[in-house]
């Protein structure tokens, strides 16, 4: 999926690890340590991992009809659409939580008590709002999956929002030592950019994702025939991911300049999705000679 990037390396590529206003408390060197050839094999093995990870979440869930490796596949095929993908971002290391905050969520429905599952999902989205500032909508996801999965406690509905701001207590503290309180504040400014009411939009660098299209299109008929038929749990499950598919597409408006690794974020609850409708086909020959439609558009796109 990566042989691309290997044969035609781009000439420079920066990592930046952490926001700027994080910078300013972690001083860590990393921009211009790795060539472009390391670059490119770490962000390949980092998605290795989480998808070994991501696989192991989904099936301890039970998400999908019998465990399997399909998560873990789709899950690399989704990670590999557009060439920003395939190196080192802010997104690539965001995704590590967010796969962490879709396991503590997917948890609610089992917990008699979820004060501390909130707790740690807020410091989840607290640190990835430190790297990456648009992490930070992942907060309604809080809300949302409580809504989903259990009834009125304030305690509960407080606790994500009490364990976000501890970290960024310490951050307003760090700023307000070093005379720098007003930069605290302009972090947040961003949160009050209107969402754009227009878009310019390459349509030939976008057309990789109509057969990913045609696969989700298929994937929610496959899920709303087995909706009824499905465990409330695993029902609430597939709600609770759209709606954080939705937030991370909706999340770029936060940073004006944002780049098409954003949507690295889509990837995991995405490849729920796909594995369902994989998982549940019964038409061997159409679901395979889909995939291989997918792999095959992706390469031609990306050499292109």
């Amino acid at each position: 999926m990566r042989i691309v990037i290997f044969i035609r390396p781009p000439e420079r590529l920066n990592f930046e690890f952490l926001e700027s206003y994080s910078k300013f408390l972690i001083a860590i060197p990393i921009g211009d340590i790795f060539s472009v050839t390391s670059n490119i094999f770490i962000a390949g093995i980092l998605i290795y991992i989480q998808a070994i990870i991501f696989n192991r979440v989904v099936n301890n869930h039970s998400l999908l009809s019998k465990p399997s490796y399909l998560p873990a596949l789709l899950y690399i095929t989704g990670a590999s659409l557009f060439e920003p993908f395939l190196v080192l971002s802010p997104t690539l290391i965001c995704n590590f939580l967010l796969i962490l905050i879709m396991d503590k969520l997917l948890r609610i429905g089992k917990s008699q008590t979820v004060i501390m599952i909130m707790f740690d999902v807020g410091i989840f989205i607290a640190i990835g709002t430190l790297i990456y500032f648009p992490f930070v909508v992942m907060l309604l996801l809080i809300w949302l999956s409580l809504l989903l999965y259990r009834s009125f406690h304030w305690r509960e509905w407080v606790s994500g929002l009490v364990g976000f701001l501890s970290i960024f207590f310490f951050l307003a503290v760090f700023y307000y030592l070093n005379d720098n309180i007003g930069m605290f504040y302009k972090i947040w400014l961003p949160l009050k950019n209107k969402f754009p009411s227009a878009f310019k939009i390459q349509y030939d660098d976008y057309l990789v994702l109509v057969p990913v299209g045609i696969m989700m299109v298929l994937a929610a008929i496959q899920l709303r025939e087995n909706f009824f038929r499905s465990f409330i749990s695993t029902r609430k499950a597939f709600q609770m991911l759209f709606f954080m598919f939705i937030i991370a597409i909706a999340s770029f408006y936060t940073k004006p300049n944002f780049k098409l690794y954003h949507f690295l974020l889509c990837v995991p609850p995405g490849a729920v999705l796909l594995a369902y409708y994989f998982s549940n086909a019964t038409k061997r020959w159409f679901y395979e000679s889909l995939f291989l439609i997918l792999v095959l558009a992706i390469q031609f796109f990306l050499f292109l």
